[in-house]
């Protein structure tokens, strides 16, 4: 009887051991969607640390708008089962995601190059459509520089990731490198899916889309899209 009760209790600490496992939050290295919500949140971050460093008379404006967008993200990762507050840039969580996965370690490289050309995928902050043109950073003028004169119809920001920025409205864009009125279709090559939306303000990356937006191309449950067609149409 003992041994019989002994076996008993090491077999529901067995259980209970397996359901901790279980219910442990995901990383940004295992989980596709955790991997976009930390790279939403930590450009989140760096841009609001960008703002306090180089104010302006609208930083106090972005500012409120990205904590309210990061509170947001912290819900859906908790919500996904993420581990809440993991924060990446798009290099460093585009790297963790393809280095975990097997057959695919040697396009970390090519991952980590698009994070650091198109410098992650923000939300973007409502700014008056004079304002939008002006890059509110020095990372959004070497953008604006780099995409702002290409040619209707022609592929832009190659190899740059697109996220959502947790806002409302119709679908808009958002970008670093177009002015306000800029016509951007957006392609998920990993469904074929398109939406062609107009840039309304700035963001810290090529080209950001609001909610409505990116639910028009999205995968489900997937906050990223690796694999993006980003074409100027207008």
């Amino acid at each position: 009887m003992l041994a019989g009760a002994a076996a008993m209790a090491g077999g529901g600490a067995f259980a209970l051991a397996g359901a901790s496992n279980a219910a442990q939050p995901q990383t940004a290295a295992e989980s596709a969607v955790c991997q976009g919500l930390a790279t939403a949140l930590g450009n989140n971050q760096r841009f609001i640390e960008d703002q306090r460093a180089h104010p302006d008379a609208q930083s106090a404006a972005r500012i409120a708008n990205r904590e309210a967008v990061v509170a947001e993200i912290k819900r859906k990762q908790e919500a996904s089962g993420c581990v809440v507050g993991e924060s990446a840039q798009a290099g460093q969580a585009g790297q963790a995601g393809q280095a975990s996965q097997a057959g695919q370690a040697g396009q970390a490289g090519q991952a980590g190059q698009a994070g650091q050309a198109s410098q992650g995928a923000q939300p973007a902050q409502t700014a008056p459509a004079s304002q939008s043109a002006s890059p509110s950073s020095s990372g959004d003028s070497a953008g604006n520089a780099a995409g702002g004169g290409a040619a209707s119809g022609q592929q832009v920001c190659k190899g740059s990731t697109v996220t959502l920025s947790g806002e409302a409205g119709a679908p808009a864009a958002s970008s670093n490198q177009f002015p306000a009125g800029t016509t951007l279709k957006v392609t998920n090559l990993d469904n074929n899916k398109s939406t062609t939306v107009k840039v309304t303000s700035v963001s810290g990356s090529c080209v950001l889309l609001n909610n409505a937006a990116f639910e028009q191309v999205r995968e489900p449950g997937k906050f990223l899209i690796r694999h993006a067609l980003i074409e100027k149409v207008g």
